[in-house]
């Protein structure tokens, strides 16, 4: 077997293979994958095994470069289905801890938030406490959290647009809410969407949340039943988060990647974004900088 190493960092290439390369025994690139904006992604290919692949992943974390990598069969290549978590990773937000914030709850809320996403608690427990806790909030506070707070994250329409345009179907699947999926759907660019049901009265949030709550094992078998339905193995799917409750679908893609992630995601991840943009995603998979569709 042999192994598939994608790096992506903001510096030149001449750089960034000495970052890389004595890692690898001195090997050299086998090819550029070009840059944009600053970006630059080289390849290696590269002798080992599956467990030797993890081995090398947290050898290169350990290192502490501000780089990017990808440690994958060299097998792995271009997906088919892109199936990604919306808070902290298609969006710089947590739209719940937004929220909260025009309920003057914002640093209560966001601390369960943070415990919750380290797999610290109960995802259903802790949303429903949550939610709980903005009962009687007015409904112009959605409005007000999406337009003045919510912002995609860099890259992310850029990843969405050429996976589109390279024939992949494109799904946001989120812990978080439908009025919020909806929206960033459309501003990124996926095919469809999937969350979780805030319950009103016609003015004011109920402190409820719709049955059943898409939890962990609910986005698993969202990549599931989406894939099945395309006729696309799991290993033909990228799967993103940066939570615990991301783990189950990230683990059973074929390119699990862990976007600023807390260290239990990250660990168990085949990739980790934490120093570029989510345009690495695409050069994980093998996509040259021509390629992409802004």
């Amino acid at each position: 077997m042999s192994l598939r190493i994608v790096a992506v960092a903001a510096m030149d290439a001449a750089k960034l293979e000495a970052e890389v390369s004595p890692e690898l025994g001195r090997v050299a690139p086998s090819r550029s994958l070009g840059s944009v904006d600053g970006l630059v992604a080289l390849e290696w290919q590269v002798p080992g095994t599956e467990d030797e692949a993890a081995r090398l992943r947290a050898r290169l974390a350990e290192k502490g470069h501000p780089v990017d990598t990808a440690v994958l069969p060299a097998s792995s290549g271009r997906k088919r289905l892109l199936i990604s978590d919306m808070d902290s990773t298609i969006i710089g937000q947590e739209c719940l801890d937004e929220l909260a914030d025009f309920a003057g709850l914002k640093a209560e809320v966001s601390a369960i938030t943070e415990r919750a996403m380290r797999g610290e608690l109960d995802f259903e427990g802790a949303l429903t406490t949550r939610v709980a806790m903005l009962k009687g909030l007015g409904l112009d506070a959605l409005d007000h959290a999406y337009s003045e707070r919510i912002t995609l994250n860099p890259g992310a329409k850029t990843l969405v647009e050429t996976m589109k345009a390279d024939g992949a179907e494109t799904v946001l699947v989120s812990g978080g809410f439908t009025y919020f999926t909806s929206r960033v759907a459309a501003a990124a660019g996926f095919h469809t969407h999937r969350g979780n049901t805030l319950i009103d009265d016609g003015t004011e949030l109920t402190g409820e949340v719709g049955r059943p709550i898409l939890g962990r094992e609910a986005k698993l078998a969202a990549l599931d039943e989406f894939a099945a339905s395309g006729g696309i193995r799991r290993e033909d799917v990228i799967a993103m988060g940066d939570g615990a409750n991301d783990l189950a679908m990230i683990k059973a893609s074929g390119l699990g990647v862990a976007y600023h992630a807390k260290p239990v995601v990250a660990a168990e991840a085949h990739a980790a974004i934490e120093h570029t943009d989510l345009r690495a995603a695409l050069f994980f998979q093998g996509y040259e900088a021509k390629e992409f569709v802004s």
